[in-house]
């Protein structure tokens, strides 16, 4: 038999904080993503609206110096609840496509090729891995809606000084909350199909179907029972509702914001609830 030197030493260096072994699963995830050509450009694309919207704000104040026709001309943008409810309903909307592409990708491929197991058989626990899955859209989908949404909102305080701050310090919480609910929304759906279905195409059309189909259906039951309880069906419906409110820009609403808000929550949290039922380390198959 054969003896061999034992050159073998234990690992010595420095171990990953427990409480951020999950961000392990996004750096990965972010790296193989990257490598997608369409992804990276549709990334891209998604500043050019906030760019736009910057533009604007800078011109609001610089453009505004110029004397035309004799006198000075005014402001011709309102930087208020309006303007950062279209800033959200772009960002939204391209946040929803660029989550279309990432989010049925994510946990998918773990389940049909039995990659769990490798997953949680290391110090990683099943919290810890959708909180990794997660975090792929959240981190990702908040650098396009609210990082550069208070961006907008700090230079535009810079622009106009420090009391229009502080009367208007309620647009950077909407912003803010705004965005969270739509990010949460929208990650807990797709890592909730993605896991269902692991076709990566047919995840991705369901989560599609899951707004435009739920959209037409919702009008279907409020012309048929002839009421507005059909917007509970309407994602994008209580997701507005709840921004119109929080930006202040609430008329006449098809629902109370109190239901608009359980009602998110709710499909928010049938969503983790089954995600949760398919990330085990073993499955029993009869």
């Amino acid at each position: 038999m054969a003896v061999y030197k034992r050159a073998y030493r234990g690992y010595a260096g420095a171990l990953t904080p427990a409480w951020s072994r999950f961000l392990v699963l996004y750096r990965f995830a972010r790296s193989s993503q990257s490598r997608s050509k369409i992804q990276t450009v549709f990334f891209v694309l998604c500043f050019f609206f906030p760019l736009l919207c910057l533009l604007g704000i800078y011109a609001n104040y610089h453009l505004s110096a110029f004397a035309f026709l004799g006198r000075r001309a005014g402001p011709f943008l309102n930087i208020d609840g309006s303007f950062f409810l279209v800033y959200l309903s772009v960002q939204s909307g391209l946040s929803f496509i660029l989550t279309a592409f990432v989010g049925p990708g994510l946990v998918s491929p773990d389940l049909a090729n039995g990659a769990l197991t490798l997953y949680l058989c290391r110090p990683l626990s099943r919290t810890e891995y959708v909180l990794g899955k997660i975090s792929v859209l959240v981190i990702t989908l908040s650098w396009i809606t609210w990082v550069p949404g208070l961006v907008l909102f700090f230079v535009q305080a810079s622009l106009s000084g420090w009391q229009w701050m502080t009367d208007n310090i309620w647009l950077a919480n909407a912003i803010l909350w705004g965005s969270f609910i739509w990010i949460l929304l929208l990650a807990m759906l797709a890592l909730a199909l993605s896991a269902w279905i692991k076709w990566r195409i047919a995840a991705g059309a369901l989560l599609l179907a899951t707004f435009f189909v739920g959209a037409g259906f919702a009008q279907a039951v409020n012309a048929v029972l002839r009421t507005k309880q059909g917007y509970l069906l309407d994602i994008s419906r209580l997701v507005s509702i709840i921004w119109q409110d929080l930006l202040r820009q609430g008329g006449d609403q098809p629902l109370p914001v109190t239901e608009a808000w359980i009602a998110v929550l709710v499909l928010a949290g049938l969503c983790l609830l089954l995600l949760m039922r398919k990330v085990k380390a073993a499955e029993v198959i009869r």
